[in-house]
């Protein structure tokens, strides 16, 4: 499966909310690290995963969590 990997100023344009919004208030609240976004080669930058996000927003998270 291939994943689309996008900034949270490109992130922004699709789901319009403002990047900062995705960044602030979004990321680590509703966003969850590994599942929804990735800090590839551990480093500082984010990067979102859109089919991760988007199966969010249309199905919420009971649909969206793996179970233990």
């Amino acid at each position: 499966m291939s994943n689309t990997y996008l900034t949270a100023e490109e992130l922004s344009v699709r789901i319009k909310y403002d990047a900062r919004t995705i960044r602030d208030q979004l990321k680590d609240a509703i966003f969850l690290e590994g599942i929804h976004y990735i800090r590839p080669f551990g480093g500082r930058k984010i990067l979102f995963i859109w089919e991760s996000v988007e199966d969010l927003m249309l199905f919420g998270y009971s649909d969206v969590l793996p179970t233990k």
